[in-house]
């Protein structure tokens, strides 16, 4: 079974697309983002779709940890 985690890529107008993709997909938009030559559309690979994301209008990525805990 796939390591899936959560994560957020927040967008300059507001907008937050939550999804839930494994650490291959978010590595790989960490590094077209990252990378100054680029294309500026991105393919991301979630646990149940494909998303094309306009990397020039990422402002943010948050990803969980893998290490939740459940309790106090």
């Amino acid at each position: 079974m796939a390591d899936l985690r959560r994560m957020d890529v927040g967008f300059q107008a507001g907008a937050i697309l939550a999804v839930r993709a494994e650490a291959e997909a978010y590595d790989a938009l960490v590094a077209a983002l990252t990378d100054e030559r680029a294309d500026r559309w991105h393919t991301l690979d979630t646990d149940d779709s494909q998303i094309l994301i306009d990397l020039s209008q990422v402002i943010y990525i948050r990803r969980e940890r893998g290490d939740q805990r459940v309790g106090f």
